[in-house]
């Protein structure tokens, strides 16, 4: 190891690996990369076929890093969103199917003839002429794979399938040669040139339709993608330019028209119109935007037209960061995943060692007039074995899981969240923002005797027009929507803690607590009942008079969100306990709790408490998820096992939180756990089969029921078995592409 002063810093980079075929390969990239110098660690996905790599820069490189790659035996190159997505494997390649197609038109009479046991003068001469250019051009990456693993002192999936079709063949040919080699034990020579060409072929066939099966897991990823714009009409002037999007810059004025794709993050500056962001949010029902409004970039503007402002370019847009998190997140790996490392780890010399065992085993209680059945129980042991499946069993539902999250703007930080999430007992949910919108609006206006509702409205919009207080922002937007123009007020005084002081049409106009408009002679008394009724509820209530008499009262509050409760039913029916936590006083927690069925509060809680109200549930053993804004929540977030932001549009942390909801609907939540659950059964369910079928075809391959049933497997039989037994783990996990959730059926 070096012996320079180790550097704090530390870079990640993301290699595209091509060559990978199974977890040995995994094994070998990761412990090469690891004893590189400088190297924090590494993490190779094979379903992804991608590695990733923390690094000391001030002791090694990218450029290094490809090279150790390179030297192990695989090639490298640097991966960004858009290779992510294209990169399928090699069976992508023009060569793979070319070699396929041509090979299988010269294997399929091969194995017509030894399979049905057809006889002709020079039948065996014919088949080796075939199935030459099967096995060494169209199978050429296996013999190729496997002497560079025996270079290294080591053995992959290329390896089986070069001794089981290189021992077949090789047999065949001296029994084509030779056939007088067999005559000294009374026996007229079996040749297996159907096994050498069906190995090839059915293999190479498996491997091209597993690489098309995995490339339809980065749909996700291309999806997104695909939702940019290539171009956008930006305002010069009086003119209106169109231009690459890649060319666009912050403070842009964009014009956008009825059905266009936004270009990219921005402010809208003048116009209206819906917007449909299902594509980031997961939500149907296009959002209303006005001057002042946020859009997003790949979403779609539905009616009207505007000019937005760009505030986000590149790969500071929303959309290119979700597509970062999620091509990071399926590159992942779950826990579950390193016991099936370690077992594929030593797998193929195992399988070889059985292998030589049974031909062994073979000779010794059947003699050499068994030494064709031994060759083929040999190659049969080789190639019916199968550690792909068990590499694949958990990166391709986690990369499957976690797209198919994306595509329902639910983002997953990676396979150790899916893990940690799916055995969960407990989800705390902050109050504020989670459980309601996060700001106040107005629930009621009660006018006094004298005054309309009208009037109190517009009395208490002229009044708070220069205000920039929360509660100031929930009244306008009702005069707004009801159309009541506020007017300017002559003066205006904001006494902070206690309200407004103003003079709107020579009327002194007061604004705000039961204590200010007290001390200033104002009567109360008939809105004593209103105001206890709305308090006991958690609601602000804010007084307003003109002229010393009493016009009415507006009642404020941080409203429940719609689906809030029914949120909450979702999560018990799972069998989650749920309870709420606030900083709020009791009284009013009690109020909102109650409005959507929780039992359990938590009140008076300090922001910088939760996190131990949090760890009090984790010392009794319980599995905390930990629902908030992911900002004033961010030390509770990361004390809980599974941390979920929640928020609306581009305002979520997704560096924060183990998994982000895009939208502020707190039904997310179910819909996230509820997807984390499907995964991890699907991820079971691989490893299951991928480990039983290793455990029953391996024994049978080597011929354990011969003696007592007189079954054999035949070599091409454990071709197909092999292929299908990948495909089964793929076509599994592909499911989850599919997925319906507690919260969004898409």
């Amino acid at each position: 190891m070096s012996s320079a002063i180790p550097s704090s810093n530390v870079t990640q980079t993301r290699l595209l690996v091509d060559g990978m075929h199974c977890a040995s390969c995994v094994g070998r990239v990761e412990k090469g990369l690891a004893g590189l110098d400088g190297v924090k660690s590494a993490s190779v996905n094979l379903a992804t076929g991608e590695a990733r790599v923390e690094f000391d820069p001030d002791q090694t490189n990218s450029e290094a890093i490809m090279g150790r790659v390179e030297a192990i035996g695989y090639k490298a190159r640097p991966v960004t969103a858009e290779t992510a997505a294209a990169h399928c494997g090699d069976g992508c390649k023009s060569e793979r199917p070319t070699k396929l197609i041509v090979g299988g038109i010269l294997a399929l009479p091969v194995m017509v003839v030894g399979m049905m046991h057809i006889h002709f003068p020079y039948m065996e001469w014919m088949m080796l002429a075939l199935t030459v250019p099967v096995v060494f051009w169209s199978g050429s990456g296996f013999f190729t794979g496997a002497w560079k693993a025996l270079k290294r002192g080591t053995a992959d999936m290329n390896t089986l399938v070069a001794m089981g079709a290189g021992t077949a063949f090789v047999y065949s040919v001296v029994a084509t040669v030779a056939p007088q080699l067999w005559h000294g034990i009374g026996k007229h020579p079996d040749v297996y040139y159907e096994a050498a060409a069906g190995i090839t072929i059915l293999i190479l066939l498996g491997r091209y339709l597993e690489d098309r099966a995995r490339a339809r897991t980065s749909g996700a990823i291309q999806k997104l993608l695909g939702q940019a714009p290539d171009t956008a009409r930006v305002a010069r002037g009086s003119a209106e330019v169109e231009v690459s999007t890649a060319s666009l810059q912050v403070g842009d004025l964009i014009v956008v028209r009825p059905g266009e794709r936004i270009a990219t993050d921005g402010v809208i500056e003048d116009g209206q119109s819906a917007v449909d962001e299902s594509m980031i949010t997961g939500e149907g029902i296009p959002v209303e935007k006005g001057p002042g409004a946020e859009v997003i970039g790949g979403t779609i503007n539905k009616s009207g037209s505007f000019r937005f402002r760009a505030t986000a370019v590149g790969a500071d847009t929303a959309l290119r960061r979700i597509v970062n998190l999620v091509s990071e997140a399926q590159t992942s790996k779950a826990p579950i995943a390193r016991l099936a490392d370690r077992i594929s780890g030593v797998f193929v010399p195992v399988v070889v060692a059985i292998a030589v065992m049974t031909l062994v085993a073979w000779l010794v209680f059947g003699g050499w007039s068994y030494l064709g059945l031994g060759v083929m129980s040999f190659v049969t042991v080789l190639i019916i074995s199968c550690p792909c499946a068990m590499g694949l069993a958990t990166p391709m539902a986690v990369m499957t899981g976690t797209g198919r999250g994306a595509e329902l703007g639910i983002l997953i930080r990676g396979g150790e969240a899916l893990e940690k999430a799916h055995g969960l007992n407990v989800v705390v949910l902050d109050k504020t923002g989670t459980i309601t919108r996060g700001h106040p609006d107005v629930v009621e206006l009660i006018p006094a005797s004298g005054f309309t509702r009208g009037e109190l409205l517009q009395l208490a919009a002229s009044a708070e027009s220069r205000s920039e207080h929360p509660f100031a922002e929930a009244i306008m937007r009702v005069a707004a929507a009801e159309s009541v123009s506020p007017k300017q007020p002559e003066s205006f005084v904001a006494r902070e803690g206690f309200g407004i002081e103003a003079v709107i049409d020579a009327k002194k106009v007061l604004m705000g607590s039961s204590r200010m408009l007290q001390s200033s002679g104002v009567a109360l008394e008939a809105m004593a009942a209103d105001a206890e009724r709305h308090g006991a509820r958690g609601s602000s209530v804010i007084y307003v008079a003109a002229d010393g008499v009493l016009a009415g009262a507006v009642v404020l509050a941080d409203v429940v969100k719609e689906t809030s409760a029914e949120a909450v039913r979702q999560l018990k029916a799972m069998g989650l306990e749920v309870v709420m936590i606030t900083g709020g006083d009791e009284r009013a927690a009690k109020s909102v709790a109650g409005s959507v069925g929780i039992e359990n509060i938590l009140a008076n809680v300090l922001p910088g408490e939760k996190a131990d109200r949090v760890r009090d549930f984790q010392r009794q053993g319980r599995r905390v998820a930990m629902v908030g804004d992911g900002i004033n929540d961010a030390p509770a977030l990361a004390a809980a096992d599974v941390g979920i932001a929640i928020g609306t549009g581009t305002h979520v942390a997704m560096e924060t939180s183990d998994i982000t909801l895009i939208s502020g609907d707190l039904r997310g939540v179910a819909g996230a756990l509820d997807l984390s659950r499907q995964t991890f059964r699907v991820i079971k369910q691989n490893l299951f089969w991928a480990f039983f079928y290793n455990v029953l075809c391996i024994p049978v391959a080597a011929g354990a029921l011969y003696p007592a049933y007189g079954i054999l497997l035949n070599p091409i039989f454990a071709s197909v078995a092999m292929a299908l037994s990948d495909l089964c783990v793929v076509g599994n996990s592909l499911r989850l592409m599919r997925a319906k959730v507690s919260r969004i059926q898409a």
